[in-house]
């Protein structure tokens, strides 16, 4: 299957894309503005330590105070008066890295134990443990690439063997630890003479993280729509001997839209997706979790069986929930709503798809077995906020509900306004709302008896405006003998 990368950049922010056939399957947006900070190294201060949580808060020049839990903390010794868990103290200046950007309402998740990752190894400072991906899981290949590692490390480190380490020689890995450990070096010597908030490293820009994460044995084609990106992406590129995959875009359309990215990115924002057999996902995500309900749709199968029928829609549904997740970058608990299955072969093959699926996703996901319910629970690692939440913004209409008030309740709010101003005194009152809410009313009649009885003898003057939010309405009262009213005016009824 063809793998492809695209890189482009629009007012400092970047936009990448990976597509595995014709299909989107990995989307980032590295915003100037936005809060993705994960993998930057910072001086902090401990303002806060809390025995009972078994964590400490630290400020580092960021918005919320960073958390740092005791299992982040390395051991120390001789540092004075210090908790007997916490091997910090409130006023101590710390090295931290960001673990997990702030997301929502939440601080960053803060570390002590340093990482700098490379494309083949992982180098941890003071850290002295070695390691293998899991990814790898020949045993034979795993222990000769801990005795790799092993030859590889630095008295006191530790290092981890990334997927990428059998494909590189025993130098290519040396000089990419000596790399690695270089920067450690420098950010020492920056935290020395840096202030509290100062950043000490940061980590790459998006291009550059994923051309490290991604095999690139199995990329096709880098498509990059910056001229600057294309001359360091072609530097990388030739020194890894893969400069003929990369290429520089300039067509007359966005390139976005010329490969026909952008509409599937506009996915991410739905929260219905279409299987290709008619039946359909729908997403509800909230705070703590992600819901995802699987529907058979338009889909009446091709048997006679139901059990066939649902079967093979809950096998398309797990490949489309594990693209989904990636896609839009979901993290945390996520729960699936696979249509009930009898036989329990075929629960058991809908669990082990969905494992399947997500073994192509680079974050750690852990999937659970079909509850009683027939619910299936899965975990996926969440280091930023989800691609939902990078392109979109609250509504401010809505304030962040999804929905606005119906056309009744909306007239029966302006009904309270008309009668709070006749009960003031006036006679007359005016009106100015939504064209389309002013169609209701009156095509419902929906003032009608009130005018018959307790308004008799009253005036309302209503002004329908195109370009009012459906919400918005203003009521005036006026007992002039000549009201000044726009032609647009209505007498109600």
């Amino acid at each position: 299957m063809q793998k492809n990368m695209y890189f482009d950049y629009f007012g400092g922010d970047c936009f990448a894309a990976v597509t595995e056939g014709d299909k989107l399957v990995e989307f980032h947006l590295d915003s100037a503005g936005a809060s993705d900070i994960s993998g930057n190294i910072y001086k902090g201060r401990v303002v806060n330590v809390l025995e009972g949580m078994q964590a400490a808060f630290v400020a580092f020049g960021q918005p919320k105070n960073g958390y740092l839990a005791a299992g982040d903390i390395p051991a120390a010794e001789g540092r004075g008066e210090i908790s007997a868990h916490l091997n910090v103290k409130v006023g101590d200046e710390v090295m931290v890295q960001v673990a997990k950007s702030p997301i929502g309402t939440k601080g960053a998740r803060l570390t002590m134990n340093l990482s700098f990752v490379g494309k083949h190894l992982i180098y941890l400072p003071g850290t002295p443990f070695l390691g293998v991906s899991r990814k790898i899981t020949e045993e034979a290949e795993r222990a000769e690439l801990l005795a790799l590692a092993e030859k590889l490390r630095f008295a006191g480190d530790g290092l981890i063997m990334r997927t990428s380490a059998p494909h590189a020689d025993f130098k290519t890995l040396k000089t990419e630890a000596k790399y690695l450990r270089g920067l450690y070096l420098t950010a020492l010597e920056e935290f020395k003479e840096a202030s509290v908030g100062d950043v000490v490293h940061r980590d790459e820009d998006v291009h550059v993280r994923l051309l490290r994460d991604i095999d690139l044995s199995e990329i096709n084609k880098i498509c990059i729509g910056s001229e600057t990106v294309y001359r360091r992406v072609l530097a990388l590129m030739k020194r890894a001997g893969r400069r003929g995959m990369v290429s520089l875009y300039s067509g007359a359309r966005e390139m976005f839209d010329y490969f026909g990215l952008e509409k599937q990115v506009n996915e991410i924002l739905s929260p219905r997706i279409d299987l290709n057999n008619g039946a359909y996902l729908v997403f509800d995500k909230t705070e703590a979790l992600t819901v995802i309900d699987v529907n058979t749709g338009k889909f009446i199968g091709n048997t006679d069986s139901l059990e066939d029928t649902v079967f093979e829609t809950n096998l398309l549904a797990a490949k489309e929930v594990a693209r989904q997740a990636r896609l839009r970058n979901l993290g945390g608990i996520i729960v699936v709503d696979f249509i009930d299955m009898e036989k329990p072969e075929h629960r058991t093959a809908v669990v082990e798809a969905l494992k399947e699926a997500l073994q192509n996703d680079r974050a750690k996901c852990n999937v659970s077995e079909t509850s009683g319910l027939g619910l299936v629970q899965f975990t996926r690692k969440k280091s930023k906020d989800d691609n939902t939440v990078m392109l979109t913004k609250t509504c401010p209409y809505c304030k962040g509900s999804g929905t606005v008030l119906s056309d009744t309740y909306i007239a029966f709010k302006i009904k309270i306004a008309l009668k709070n101003c006749f009960a003031r005194g006036y006679e007359n009152a005016v009106v100015e709302l939504n064209a389309g809410i002013f169609a209701q009313i009156i095509a419902k009649r929906m003032f009608s008896h009130t005018m018959q009885n307790s308004w008799k003898g009253k005036r309302i003057y209503m002004i329908p405006h195109r370009t009012f939010h459906e919400e918005h309405f203003t009521v005036r009262g006026d007992n002039s003998d000549v009201l000044n009213l726009p032609d647009a005016a209505k007498l109600l009824y």
